[in-house]
């Protein structure tokens, strides 16, 4: 079980995204998927400043989305983002966006496995 601690202790995007895991309505108001999407391009911009070379797996047409649409029987991308997908898919379940979310993240993981890393 990973346990709290301050975002500055995150070695990665799946340490933060472990600590919003743990704490949602701390990082995400509302549980919207798109207000973590934003997070995570933010994430991206600053990584491409910081860290030219790391390769974030979220973006647009990134490792994440391109594994991610087969999953919600979409046979393309989507102009509007895996975060309105999600929170579509999370609809029709009659469940929360962030928790589907978080599924498919374990489901990408596991699949990847140290690659998702």
């Amino acid at each position: 079980m990973t346990e709290a601690k301050h975002v500055d202790e995150c070695r990665d995007v799946y340490d933060f995204l472990d600590q919003v895991r743990l704490r949602p309505g701390m990082f995400v108001r509302g549980g919207f998927l798109l207000e973590l999407q934003s997070m995570l391009y933010g994430f991206r911009v600053a990584s491409a400043i910081y860290v030219p070379q790391a390769v974030l797996d979220f973006e647009h047409e990134g490792p994440f989305t391109e594994w991610l649409w087969p999953r919600l029987g979409r046979t393309h991308s989507s102009p509007m983002g895996w975060a309105i997908e999600i929170t579509k898919a999370a609809q029709a379940a009659n469940r929360a966006g962030i928790d589907l979310f978080f599924d498919l993240l374990d489901e990408f993981k596991a699949e990847r496995g140290p690659q998702a890393r």
